[in-house]
């Protein structure tokens, strides 16, 4: 069968070029190309504002996004920022995520967002907002009188959500109590004051606006005072808290002051627990949550460039390799219900829950400093395909909403998030994610410009006083066409063009002509005398490929060219509960026929089971229930897999008929059929189950009928939760105390309780409660069953 391809081996070795001398490129960068045979040791991005995109999916996209940035009203964000500076609030605050303790996170998204498409766009309505937001900021900070500005929330251990300032003065005197997103009841505040600087920066960078940085400055006056109260080993207390990229802020802030006050504490900040391992080699991610982890490693690449220290260098080339290696997905996200699991285990953990958005976002801002130290074509090979099958999936261009996740399990459909009521982390990375098309097509080092995303648009490149404009209908079509439109004279320069590391057989032409060029690190250098009107044609073959998942070569994918193709299982509406397809026989990339060119359609002929699928591209699956991933068999293989599915069908069947009430959890109807009651507790999706928890503090109960003898009730878990401690009781009688260690790897458990027949005999219903242990979670359980007698033991 085997004709596979897979990026997770391709030219990412990057011929050396990263990890070891990354210094010396970036101290290059003002080094013009040599005669034009030879890749540059550094490269800058053209500015965003020197780019206009042209009729794409990528400027639907942009379009969708600037429409959805200009409905949202900048005085809704600033709504606590307001009130707990003691100022009248001038809007209702958002709903979602921005009514609960991380309120405050979405104004540093929007001001990054809104700075951004201006560089993009240059729509002047754009440049009021963001000089509102800032000078509102200006305000907040002369109201608190100590630079402080934040809209974050603390709950107190009595339940009251009161202003989160009231935790510094607290973890100042070393009462730190710090978890995985929890910092003295303040939901992730650090990571928050990330964005707000992030925002702040963007503003300067992009709107031009200077207060900005005075913003800045008053907030990290604040910070810098707690932080200044802590010795080391309190600060490692406070970063065991999900803090984005903190230390990266207090770089930036270095770099555009130049006070070695600001250097010294984004020095400080390097949590020690993640990135040491990572700077001494040793991938230790598993079970680790992927975005907490990103943007650290883009704080240590901020500070490389500072610096010039090699082992920050060195740790982020690893983290980048490694995950973009081992630890990610076909379309280019990594990520299973947000965290990494171990190397090469892909092909087990694809799920609904796969590919947070945020990770993407954050792993191409890393691929951009990466790429700035040593140009190589295969960091772009890899950027592309996040870009394209990640990024553009993750918008509805029809609406502007974003999904959280990107479910690549087959049958599943995406969710999108709603107007003003939910706001989670990946609506906010979005908004700028959409905002930021044309940020990373042109590079440019001395006289050489390099182009590295085939997306329509205008360059205006300043360091040869040219206009080029690329035209091409890439990547459903393989011809990509650059001209130059205005250039004074005539003038020598470089065209460095990628060529992708699976377009073995390209052409090139020169004003029609054929063009044989200087390759070097995955792209072809054209040097000439240019002169206005003078044309490049770049014709890509886009043939399909088989891609293994990693670690598992009888798992696959179908690509054409940089995009992934899945099969289209029906509309987002219509529910779907049949087998996930798989791919059948000894020629599989065989067994596929043309059906629309143009838009880049296939049919499976023959070959899929339970039948033939038609293949489209994944990313413009928006509102389809999609498979992007597929079990390679050979017939007899097939054959097999067909009767151990009519064995577990059978099983299960049998479940059915034995059960005395079975409760789905997680689902609407079922919970108000049961009468569910509970606290701090929440439904949960995985693996196409739904299911609840109860975190600590919390419970969940629910009415099952029951039946006269003996009785056993059945909870299924996740095999793979671990630390998880809690209690089942029937009508207030503890029956079970359940520790969940995670010693079944990639299978959901039952597990199997006796329930003394005195607690339901003479009864038609009884109360099943869930009860955590203080400190640790109950479940999440995927459902529950009463049974007249034992039930089959099952995984």
């Amino acid at each position: 069968m085997r004709a596979l391809s897979s990026f997770h081996h391709r030219r990412l070795v990057l011929r050396g070029a990263a990890g070891l001398g990354l210094i010396s490129g970036w101290n290059a960068r003002a080094t013009a190309a040599s005669a034009g045979s030879s890749i540059p040791a550094a490269a800058n991005a053209v500015p965003l504002s020197a780019v206009r995109l042209l009729p794409s999916v990528y400027l639907d996209a942009v379009q969708a996004n600037q429409a959805y940035l200009l409905r949202l009203s900048a005085d809704r964000f600033l709504h606590n920022y307001h009130r707990f500076a003691g100022l009248p609030v001038k809007g209702a605050i958002y709903g979602g995520w921005e009514s609960d303790t991380i309120a405050g996170e979405g104004l540093g998204h929007y001001l990054s967002a809104l700075s951004l498409m201006y560089a993009q766009t240059g729509t002047p309505a754009l440049k009021p907002r963001i000089d509102y937001i800032v000078a509102e900021l200006a305000r907040v900070q002369q109201a608190q009188g100590d630079g402080y500005a934040a809209g974050f929330m603390r709950k107190r251990k009595d339940g009251t959500v009161v202003d989160g300032k009231e935790i510094f003065p607290e973890i100042m005197r070393g009462e730190i109590r710090s978890a995985g997103f929890d910092l003295n009841g303040c939901w992730v505040p650090l990571y928050n004051w990330h964005k707000v600087f992030a925002g702040l920066f963007d503003a300067q960078t992009y709107a031009g606006n200077d207060q900005a940085l005075q913003v800045a400055l008053g907030l990290a006056g604040y910070i810098d005072k707690v932080f200044a109260a802590l010795n080391d080993e309190q600060v490692q207390l406070v970063l065991a808290c999900e803090h984005g990229g903190i230390n990266e802020s207090f770089a930036e802030l270095y770099a555009r002051t130049q006070d070695k006050r600001w250097l010294a504490l984004a020095q400080r900040l390097y949590h020690t627990k993640v990135l040491l391992p990572l700077t001494q080699g040793r991938d230790e991610l598993a079970n680790l949550h992927s975005n907490t982890q990103i943007p650290k490693l883009i704080g240590l690449a901020r500070l490389h460039e500072l610096t010039g220290r090699q082992s920050d260098a060195n740790a982020v080339d690893f983290f980048w390799k490694r995950v973009t290696q081992h630890h990610s997905y076909v379309i280019g996200g990594n990520g299973d219900r947000e965290y990494f699991s171990a190397p090469d285990s892909i092909a087990a953990h694809i799920t609904e829950q796969t590919c947070e958005a945020c990770c993407s976002y954050n792993m191409l801002k890393m691929t951009r400093h990466l790429y700035s130290w040593a140009p190589d074509a295969a960091y772009f090979d890899y950027y592309e395909r996040t870009h394209l099958n990640h990024i553009l999936a993750h918008q509805n261009p029809s609406t502007g909403m974003f999904t959280y996740m990107t479910p690549l399990m087959s049958g599943v459909a995406r969710e999108y998030s709603s107007e003003e009521n939910d706001f989670w982390c990946c609506v906010l990375s979005g908004m700028e994610s959409h905002a930021k098309h044309g940020d990373s097509i042109y590079w440019e080092n001395g006289d050489t410009l390099f182009v590295n995303l085939y997306i329509p648009s205008t360059v205006e490149w300043q360091a040869a006083a040219a206009r080029l404009e690329l035209n091409t209908r890439y990547p459903f079509e393989g011809d990509i066409d650059l001209k130059v439109r205005r250039l004074a004279g005539q003038r020598y320069f470089t065209v460095a063009l990628r060529i992708p590391a699976w377009a073995s057989r390209h052409t090139v032409l020169v004003n029609g002509k054929p063009h044989v060029a200087a390759k070097n690190k995955g792209y072809v250098l054209i040097r000439r005398r240019w002169k206005a009107g003078d044309s490049v044609r770049l014709a890509l073959p886009l043939d399909l490929r088989l891609e293994a998942a990693a670690g598992n070569d009888h798992v696959v994918a179908l690509l054409r060219g940089p995009m992934v193709l899945a099969a289209d299982l029906g509309a987002a509406d219509k529910p779907f509960s049949g087998l996930a397809p798989a791919l059948v026989g000894a020629n599989i990339l065989g067994a596929f026929a043309e059906a629309d060119k143009r838009q880049a359609v296939y049919r499976s002929v023959g070959s899929g089971r339970p039948g033939d699928m038609k293949f489209t591209p994944f990313f413009s699956q928006y509102e389809r229930r999609a498979a992007v991933y597929f079990n390679a068999y050979t017939e007899e293989e097939w054959a097999a897999s067909e009767v151990a599915f009519r064995k577990e069908e059978a099983r299960l069947k049998d479940l059915s008929d034995r059960s005395v009430d079975v409760m789905h959890l997680g689902e609407m109807q079922p919970e108000r059929d049961h009468d569910l009651q509970s606290d701090i507790s929440y439904p949960v999706s995985y693996r196409g189950r739904n299911g609840r928890d109860a975190r600590t503090g919390g419970y969940f109960s629910f009415r099952m009928k029951c039946a006269n003898g003996p009785l056993v009730l059945q909870a299924s878990y996740w095999g793979e939760e671990r630390n998880r401690d809690f209690y089942i009781s029937i009508d207030g009688e503890r029956i079970a105390h359940v520790k969940l260690d995670g010693s079944n790897p990639g299978v959901f458990i039952d597990q199997e309780y006796a329930v003394p027949e005195r607690l339901t005999t003479g009864k038609a219903g009884v109360v099943v409660r869930f009860d955590p242990e203080p400190g640790h979670t109950a479940g999440p359980v995927f459902g529950v069953r009463l049974f007249t007698q034992r039930a089959v033991t099952s995984s």
